[in-house]
């Protein structure tokens, strides 16, 4: 006799033994003994939640010639018939290898003819959003008005990829994750009629293993009988489905807690003594974490015994959890990291020793690049920053920031009074690499007018050149900001000329020089000493 597999040797053959979906299946009893079936339905859910089993129930129930309270017989000749697979009445479908039109097309031809022996023709599709979009097309007008005695039963783990049009015309069921209480319940059932010997703990940690999924339970049970023992604990579950030892995982998330360089080590050679993949061996530590984290915060896992769940609570007590979130993110970026390079080893030996030491390398940050090599080349050239420079970059110039105001107290001022952090400011704008600014604002000002605003004087007078780079909304905002700062309050800025030239946007314009022809050239005035720090030649141009 040919061995048949757990999940499908004790897979539910009435509605009663459907585990964790009771909302589902008395809603279908009801429906089959009021003699209101539908014509469709769908059932959408996650894996091994039941979506199979349930159709094939109710196509049982609804040809069974003893119905009892809406269950199937599983007696008479049609459930017979049915079990056994011998019925053509039943056809089950598999939308992820027959998802043509053509396959659809063949169900359409066939619709119309009787049933052989049943009273209804009942096609159980499942995986149907795996259907190709000129399959769904094709079974539209026959899974909205198919003959009285055709009926539809659609499965998916994926409902939301179906077609609106597809799930307007069906009688829709959700199927729940299984609940560990429910998958431990069905579990003990397995094992009291296959003679496993189980312990408690082994039976929480296969259904926390199968997250809601009763096939995969019976899956893990079935692979802890294979080599013919009986008797199972949970060290054997772990040893089957890949779980380092918890003394290897924890260990060095204590190190990394800790700060224990020489203990993260240590486990990191055991595990690559052992050959385990360290790919694997990431992934358990990321979970491990997590694990600490939800402890930490719920008191509640179902995962470990009592001696490991003791060490677990020893270790959260002595993290805070914002560290413990921090490491899961650096893990992360490192599993990334070693999807990206052969040498996972070194990778993952120098990230976890820099989470041990607590300490973020730093990256090169970009160095200011002149744009002209002397004052009378005409032409430039610009690199392109690589991403990691632009985020270096970023993080140095953040950081100045939030130095820059930590540099500077909140003032309070009477109107007219010269703000003594100015100087500081402008100083700040240069280390925050916004050079166009800080040059222009040397030798200048800044005194409070009123409680809302800010005159920037300009002592050597305020040209048109300043006062276009100063008034770009960007550059604006910036100073905005560091007047508010400095202040305490929001601001606004007025631009003032000191030096009496009158109004700056009728006194000078500026120009850069570029390859302009020769007859075009005028002869320059001035130069200001302001702007030598870009590399940049500038002539002031007088206006006509």
């Amino acid at each position: 006799m040919s061995y048949t597999a757990l999940y499908r040797k004790f897979r539910p053959k009435n509605f009663s033994e459907v585990v964790g979906q009771d909302h589902v299946v008395q809603t279908l009893k009801n429906q089959i003994k009021s003699g209101r079936i539908g014509h469709a339905y769908l059932l959408a859910g996650g894996r091994g939640t039941g979506k199979t089993s349930t159709a094939k129930i109710l196509a049982r129930a609804i040809n069974c010639l003893n119905p009892q309270d809406g269950e199937p017989c599983n007696e008479c000749e049609i459930c017979k018939a049915m079990l056994d697979g011998s019925l053509t009445d039943v056809v089950e479908m598999d939308a992820a290898s027959n998802n043509s039109v053509e396959d659809i097309r063949s169900i359409k031809e066939k619709v119309n003819f009787l049933p052989t022996l049943a009273k209804y023709r009942v096609y159980i599709i499942d995986e149907v959003h795996m259907l190709s979009t000129g399959a769904f097309n094709a079974l539209l007008k026959t899974l909205e008005e198919p003959p009285e005695h055709v009926k539809f039963i659609l499965a998916t783990t994926e409902p939301q990829k179906l077609l609106a049009t597809i799930l307007s015309r069906c009688q829709r069921f959700d199927f729940k994750k299984i609940s560990n209480e429910n998958i431990i319940k069905r579990l003990k059932i397995v094992c009291e009629e296959s003679q496993i010997q189980i312990t408690d703990t082994a039976l929480n940690l296969i259904a926390t293993l199968s997250e809601g999924a009763a096939r995969d339970a019976l899956s893990i049970l079935e692979r802890c009988v294979q080599d013919g023992e009986t008797n199972i604990d949970e060290n054997k579950i772990k040893d089957l489905v890949g779980i380092p030892k918890f003394n290897y995982v924890h260990s060095i998330i204590k190190g990394i807690t800790e700060k224990d360089i020489e203990t993260s080590l240590k486990a990191i050679q055991d595990i690559l003594d052992e050959g385990k993949d360290l790919e694997n061996f990431l992934w358990e530590m990321i979970k491990h974490t997590k694990n600490i984290l939800m402890y930490k915060v719920s008191k509640k896992n179902d995962i470990y015994n009592e001696e490991e769940i003791e060490q677990i609570g020893k270790l959260s007590e002595k993290v805070a959890k914002e560290e413990l979130i921090n490491i899961i993110y650096k893990l992360s970026e490192l599993e990334n990291k070693m999807k990206m390079t052969s040498q996972k080893t070194i990778i993952f030996e120098t990230e976890v020793i820099k989470l041990c030491m607590k300490i973020e390398i730093p990256t090169q940050s970009i160095q200011p690049q002149k744009i002209y090599e002397t004052p009378k080349v005409q032409t430039n050239t610009y690199t392109q920053p690589s991403p990691a420079q632009a985020q270096a970059s970023a993080e140095k110039t953040e950081q100045k920031q939030m130095i820059s105001q930590k540099e500077i107290k909140p003032v309070k001022l009477a109107p007219g009074q010269v703000i003594p952090g100015w100087q500081t400011v402008i100083s700040n704008l240069k280390s925050q690499g916004k050079l166009m600014i800080y040059t222009n604002l040397i030798g200048t000002e800044a005194i409070e007018i009123n409680d809302m605003t800010v005159a920037i004087r300009f002592n050597n007078g305020l040209n048109a050149f300043r006062k276009s780079v100063l008034e770009k909304p960007e550059n604006m905002s910036v100073l905005t900001k560091e007047i508010s700062v400095i202040c305490g309050k929001p601001m606004q800025i007025k631009l003032e000329d000191a030096a009496g030239n009158g109004s700056a946007s009728t006194a000078k314009t500026a120009s850069i020089k570029t390859e302009i022809p020769k007859a075009q050239v005028q002869t320059t005035k001035e130069e200001p000493d302001s702007l030598e720090d870009l590399g940049i030649d500038i002539n002031f141009i007088e206006e006509e």
